[in-house]
């Protein structure tokens, strides 16, 4: 790969965004690239969580402008559609996707954050819609999950002024789930989804397609589906997990 490193250990897959003299920045290669990873990851029966993170200063510093700048309109609609379905990827992937939030996560690379299931962010990580400072717009579906992650308002200012927010603020506003200091970052991600994997593996992926839907359906279909999803986990590994904690021993996945 010449964009990203992937490792799987314990079940748990690390993909490092790695183009530190740019920061990270994505292209249309970074694209090509976490879709091929992604591809592989799906097949692996016994694959639990999934972390994303940047090598140096940087998570990714927004998408490559010396790419985007040569682009005409069509072209742009081709590069935006291009990133929606790498975002979508992620969002729906089979397992839990936890963005850890090493440094910088600016236009693109906050987009590709907001699709993880949850972020945990280092002390230093910063947080930034910085497009309409070239004219532009989020492109990769940031103008709807930070509204859903953050709301309405606050999606409007952060767009619209381009202000960069620290790790504090982003906690206080809900769009990261905690903070640890830089050193204690992985250690910390590596340790939350070692606890997801620890858990029944289905029912975790079932969670996660349950709240999926809902968010895009409403909440009546949301509902519905919670029901019938609830009802299939009553399967073999429903039953082990009932039946240790009855036994008071730890299930048998």
């Amino acid at each position: 790969m010449e964009t990203l490193r992937s490792i799987v250990q314990n079940n748990i897959a690390t993909i490092t965004f790695s183009r530190p003299q740019s920061l990270n920045a994505i292209n249309s290669t970074v694209f090509t690239e976490l879709n091929a990873v992604l591809d592989d990851l799906e097949k692996d029966p016994d694959l639990k969580v999934v972390i994303l993170t940047g090598e140096g200063k940087a998570f990714v510093a927004g998408a490559d402008i010396a790419e985007m700048q040569k682009k005409s309109p069509a072209e742009a609609k081709v590069f935006s559609e291009t990133g929606h379905k790498s975002m979508e990827r992620i969002e729906e992937f089979k397992v839990p996707v936890i963005a850890a939030v090493n440094g910088f996560a600016l236009g693109g690379g906050l987009e590709l954050a907001l699709a993880c299931d949850f972020i945990i962010a280092s002390e230093k990580a910063k947080f930034s819609t910085p497009e309409v400072n070239l004219g532009l717009i989020p492109g990769f579906n940031g103008t709807q999950r930070l509204t859903r992650a953050v709301g309405p308002g606050y999606a409007k200012y952060m767009i619209c002024t381009a202000d960069m927010i620290n790790a504090e603020e982003a906690l206080r506003t809900g769009l990261v789930q905690k903070v640890t200091s830089p050193e204690e970052l992985m250690q910390t991600v590596v340790g939350i989804a070692e606890n997801i994997a620890s858990k029944g593996p289905d029912a975790v992926k079932a969670a996660k397609r349950a709240i999926n839907y809902g968010l895009k359906n409403g909440f009546v279909k949301g509902s519905e589906n919670e029901q019938n999803e609830f009802s299939q986990q009553f399967n073999e590994q429903g039953k082990e997990g009932m039946t240790a904690f009855l036994e008071k021993r730890k299930p048998d996945w």
